[in-house]
């Protein structure tokens, strides 16, 4: 993927020079600075959080051959998006996804924006509370001598005490560049997961009937689909914060970092889609893991590391949250007081959320149709058609007038289908084929299992 870089024009627009060496964000304080591996982990991790569990269940909604085909679509609108924001960026002489839409459509664009860029994070922390309760709920009914019935292991008191001992103590930090650590941590874990998923697909696969339409080109439910991987692949919300964390950040820089970035989680989520989809075809849920059996072993570590992986991966969706509240409310400066009481609200408010929600799947495809598609699609293609003054047939204009209608399209549409046609749910359910009876049903029909599950 290329991209030219755009020539800067305008009194407030920033001049640069043939190596983009010019930071965007020349005193904006986001505390300590990151390097570009650092930036890399951070930009991975945000990406591979917890939408990517849903990617096998979109293969399902679309089909799998084009499930595959927008799978690689959506990653390269997302890179290109990206680079798209920052120079937008450069063209208005603003720091933050904010003060760019502010700066190119007023006052009413930039509310839509925060009001977008709150809910998909803020969502986003709801789904991770949902995994880790689920996930980690069925790690600890495997320890010998724990009641599989009793409260202390259930999902809702297990989301209150990694929320109270992991997710708000990390949440509290000030710095994002501090999480690159732990965005690699996270990252290695996600790597051990996709393993167990890729051995799964090759152990317990072919013990598992495939549905009639398993291998179909395309389904009607496509562009939910489109909704569950655009959900997986964003992370434009905190790309500034990011882009502000480097050492001095220009846009060749960040290019390099995005296309590093999408190219390593577009293999995860290509691995992890494939495996997922092949193992357990029409029986794919929203959340993976409620397909695999509670007494599988190696699966049980997987969802320990999956419950960790979020965990980490949370601080970084808080971060944004926070700093459009603080943006639009307190001018985007927080005292220390008010940085931890509006931190501990946040956290709260998603915790309550989660605690009355148990589906992950239509979680999944609401916050990728309403807040994600916007965020990549419509808005990023808005701000640059507005900005540059490059002729109408160049390749960045082109790419943005197209991405302007199809981000439209999936918005409503999956909004529509989304609510017209929800995905059932068997959460906290054991599947059929966990039965001792039900050990090979390599010749069964999806109809009969239909009629005897």
């Amino acid at each position: 993927m290329s991209y030219q870089q755009p020539q800067l024009r305008g009194p407030l627009q920033r001049e640069t020079d043939s190596s983009d060496r010019e930071s965007l964000v020349s005193g904006h304080e986001h505390g300590g600075k990151s390097s570009q591996s650092a930036a890399v982990f951070n930009v991975v991790n945000s990406v591979i959080g917890s939408g990517i569990i849903g990617l096998p269940y979109s293969m399902k909604q679309a089909g799998f051959p084009l499930g595959i085909l927008l799978l690689f679509l959506v990653s390269y609108i997302t890179d290109f998006s990206l680079v798209l924001l920052i120079k937008g960026g450069a063209l208005s002489g603003t720091d933050s996804y904010q003060s760019l839409v502010n700066k190119t459509f007023g006052f009413p664009g930039y509310l839509l924006l925060s009001t977008l860029q709150f809910m998909y994070p803020f969502i986003a922390m709801i789904s991770y509370n949902i995994i880790t309760g689920d996930t980690l709920s069925k790690v600890f009914q495997r320890l010998p001598g724990v009641d599989p019935g009793g409260w202390f292991i259930s999902r809702h008191f297990i989301i209150v005490v990694s929320t109270v001992t992991c997710t708000l103590p990390l949440s509290l930090y000030r710095d994002i560049a501090k999480l690159g650590k732990i965005s690699f941590i996270s990252t290695i874990l996600t790597t051990v997961i996709l393993g167990i998923v890729m051995t799964r697909a090759i152990s317990l696969g072919p013990n598992i009937p495939k549905t009639d339409n398993a291998w179909v080109f395309a389904k009607p439910n496509a562009i939910q689909a489109i909704g569950v991987m655009s959900f997986a692949f964003i992370c434009h919300h905190n790309c500034f914060l990011v882009y502000g964390s480097l050492e001095e950040p220009t846009v060749a820089k960040w290019r390099r970092i995005i296309h590093t970035s999408i190219l390593v989680s577009v293999f995860i989520c290509v691995l992890f889609a494939t495996c997922g989809y092949f193992t357990f075809t029409g029986f794919t849920q929203g959340d993976l893991f409620e397909n695999y059996c509670r007494s599988d072993d190696l699966v049980t570590f997987g969802r320990f590391c999956y419950g960790i992986t979020v965990i980490l991966t949370y601080p970084i969706e808080c971060f944004v949250t926070r700093e459009v509240i603080a943006k639009v409310f307190f001018g985007g400066t927080l005292s220390s007081v008010f940085h931890t009481i509006l931190t501990v609200v946040i956290v709260t408010a998603a915790t309550l959320v989660s605690l009355l929600i148990e589906c992950l799947g239509i979680v999944l495809e609401l916050n990728g149709v309403l807040c994600a598609a916007p965020l990549i699609f419509i808005i990023p293609s808005a701000c640059y058609l507005k900005l540059s003054e490059e002729p109408r047939t160049h390749s960045d204009k082109i790419m943005a007038c197209v991405m302007f209608p199809v981000g439209a399209v999936v918005m409503v549409v999956g909004f529509v289908m989304a609510i017209t046609n929800p995905q059932d749910c068997t959460h906290g359910q054991e599947m059929f084929y966990c039965f001792p009876e039900n050990v090979s049903f390599t010749n069964t029909s999806w109809s009969h299992l239909q009629l005897t599950t």
